[in-house]
């Protein structure tokens, strides 16, 4: 079962069971999926699915941001459930350890010694990280092992 035939099955088992919460977070999903199928007229598949997911997810940690210093208590908790019901359709997110691995692999691929070699490796290494780790992570890593 491909990762868009289940956010259907779910959204599907969402309003047998009345959960409009739910439903409206998944329906907002498959939007932004088939959306961007139509702009880029192409099918995505789990890997690209997984990005849409990872996007949404990070837009709502952002404004969760916003909503906790303007004090909007009400928003903060709608925002961490979305990105609780998110969460599940995304894959593991890797411990720090991990993803300093693959940056290191990612360094001896691109002969990296330096800051300025910083493009090059976040390009080769963003790829197998996307959606199992949180880019300003895999960043602030990156800096961290080229200095």
């Amino acid at each position: 079962m491909t990762l868009k035939e289940k956010l259907l099955l779910d959204m599907r088992t969402a309003m047998k069971q009345r959960d409009s919460f739910r439903k409206s977070v998944l329906t907002m999903v498959r939007a932004a999926v088939l959306q961007i199928e139509k702009d880029k007229r192409t099918e995505l598949d789990d890997r690209g699915v997984i990005e849409v997911i990872a996007k949404e997810v990070k837009s709502r940690k952002e404004a969760l941001k916003m909503f906790k210093q303007g004090g909007r208590q009400d928003l903060v908790d709608k925002n961490e459930k979305e990105i609780e019901i998110l969460s599940e359709y995304l894959p593991p997110q890797l411990s720090e350890d991990e993803i300093r691995a693959a940056i290191k692999k990612a360094i001896e691929r691109t002969g990296a010694e330096s800051m300025k070699d910083m493009g090059k490796v976040m390009s080769a290494v963003m790829p197998d990280l996307k959606g199992s780790a949180d880019g300003g992570t895999v960043n602030r890593l990156v800096k961290e092992l080229l200095q």
